[in-house]
């Protein structure tokens, strides 16, 4: 057969390209933890839902998938709770008063389990990375302005001290 009529590709499977891995340390909570877990088996099982019904893209998804949670998994360093509140630690949930007047309370976690929309930033965040050390009464630099520490506590997945 002419290779003109082949379509180009045909027959074989293309990986997808990596998804991106950061350079920070893969420091995650318990909670974060379990994240990944689930994704790891989530990703598992469209792959063999994918092989069972010869999906060829899904296979190829749901394997870049299994790759990036198998990596994450392999690479996660659970951060112990801080034992105190006297200063900005990973896990602390940190409220803080913008010099615009807003405040806002959210708590540092893993890359992978960060979520500004609902109150949680990743500790490699260049916000959180101001924050690391610092202490109630504290003003750091945020963004183009300013913010003042206002408090820092444990907090728990469920938002409760």
């Amino acid at each position: 057969m002419s290779r003109a009529f082949v379509r180009e590709g045909e027959g074989k499977l293309d990986d997808l390209p990596d998804r991106p891995i950061s350079d920070a340390r893969n420091d995650v909570t318990r909670e974060g933890l379990a994240q990944i877990e689930a994704a790891v088996a989530a990703a598992q099982e469209a792959l063999v839902a994918a092989q069972a019904e010869g999906d060829r893209s899904a296979i190829a998804s749901a394997s870049r998938d299994l790759r990036y949670w198998s990596a994450r998994r392999a690479s996660a360093n659970v951060v112990a709770e801080p034992e105190d509140d006297g200063q900005v630690r990973f896990g602390h949930a940190v409220t803080i008063l913008r010099d615009d007047g807003r405040q806002q309370t959210f708590r540092i976690v893993g890359e992978d389990e960060a979520d500004p929309a609902h109150g949680t930033v990743s500790h490699a965040s260049p916000l959180a990375r101001a924050l690391f050390g610092r202490r109630v009464g504290d003003v750091v630099r945020v963004g183009s302005g300013e913010a003042e520490i206002l408090n820092v506590s444990r907090m728990n997945a469920l938002g409760e001290a």
